[in-house]
């Protein structure tokens, strides 16, 4: 299952392991218990579980993505993996000191350029005017074209793609493509994080993309987890 996010990019449902009831076995192993189908008793654990911050239940399930992300979001993305080990994080992306895969990149509609917020040093507020956002539409285009034009002239003149790299454009708007693997826990906590009011629009997409993918697997725990 796949779902399309901004202009080029998307959230892929590679694969996952365990639902609802593999963490309420989890939490019943202490008990020498197992439950083989989910009851109402078991929704009550979960429901106690999360309400109580009793997380480790929650990692024994995990789920894995593949993304494609303008780095402006992979690497926002990527701060709830780094000092995560507890929550059981795994990351693999795509090397350009390897490969040479087309160079794609975010580029916004001129009305969905964001002014700078009145009263906050982050974030965005309202839209730009039609004309200023038309402006650094077109400015974007511009340097996107001449910085494609370098790599190619790089890598055709033999330099290596390690430091051909070095010429492509635009290097927050370029799309990167990465597995993320995570447990429930994990993946809860970005959402909670991501999905709200005032985080950054584009990973606010992204957050919604994972919800949507991750919800039919396990309802109960994320009723429970997402705040």
């Amino acid at each position: 299952m796949k779902i399309n996010v901004l202009d080029k990019g998307y959230v892929r449902l590679v694969d996952h392991m365990g639902g609802d009831l593999s963490v309420v076995n989890s939490a019943r192993v202490s008990y020498a218990k197992e439950s083989k189908e989910l009851t109402p008793n078991d929704v009550k654990l979960i429901k106690f579980l999360a309400r109580e911050d009793h997380m480790s239940p929650f990692r024994h399930a995990t789920i894995q993505f593949e993304v494609y992300a303008p780095l402006m979001v992979a690497r926002q993305h990527w701060k709830y993996v780094v000092g995560s080990d507890h929550t059981m994080d795994a990351w693999n992306e795509a090397s350009r000191r390897y490969i040479t895969i087309d160079v794609e990149n975010y580029v916004p509609n001129p009305t969905d350029w964001r002014s700078k917020p009145e009263n906050s040093k982050q974030g965005s507020g309202e839209p730009v005017t039609n004309t200023i956002g038309l402006e650094a539409t077109q400015r974007l285009l511009r340097q996107i074209e001449q910085g494609l034009k370098d790599y190619e002239w790089a890598l055709e003149n033999n330099i290596a793609p390690e430091q051909a790299r070095l010429l492509i454009p635009s290097a927050y708007g370029m799309y990167t493509a990465y597995y993320w693997t995570a447990s429930l826990q994990s993946v809860c906590h970005f959402l909670n994080q991501r999905l709200a009011h005032d985080s950054q629009y584009e990973i606010q997409q992204y957050a919604a993309a994972v919800y949507e993918l991750v919800k039919p697997l396990f309802p109960v725990s994320l009723e429970e987890l997402i705040k």
